[in-house]
């Protein structure tokens, strides 16, 4: 599964890069990006291609523009992305409205809460397998 990680937190994206590879994902399917206004900006370069990440592991705090703020900026992509690439929301908010609002989003598969571990990372493959046999 591509994984795309974005966390302003280089250290939270070192290990959560870690567990993916102990997981069995292999190093150059991982992309990453500390800087949400990056991140937001390889989805629009990417544009309609095929190229997309299956999974993007999207944290909610971070400056400039939130994880709210990153997956509105996706929004106009929304149609294109369904079915090709989800969202979960990784995070240490443990607040009851941030699970809530993050299922109003269309492409938010989940909401997970920091620290990310082998079972959470299992689960997500075996949904991804489930929904995309390919």
């Amino acid at each position: 599964m591509d994984t795309l990680i974005i966390d302003d937190d280089p250290m939270g994206i070192f290990l959560t890069t870690r567990l993916l590879r102990r997981e069995g994902q292999p190093a150059d399917v991982i992309t990453s990006f500390v800087s949400p206004v990056e991140a937001v900006a390889f989805f629009q370069q990417l544009g309609l291609t095929d190229a997309l990440p299956h999974v993007v592991l999207l944290d909610l705090n971070m400056p400039l523009l939130s994880g709210w703020d990153v997956l509105d900026a996706l929004q106009p992509l929304e149609a294109h992305l369904l079915g090709r690439c989800v969202v979960y929301v990784l995070t240490s908010s443990l607040a009851p409205a941030d699970a809530a609002h993050a299922r109003q989003y269309p492409l938010v598969a989940g909401f997970l809460h920091k620290p990310l571990d082998g079972v959470k990372i299992q689960a997500i493959q075996a949904r991804l397998l489930e929904t995309r046999p390919s």
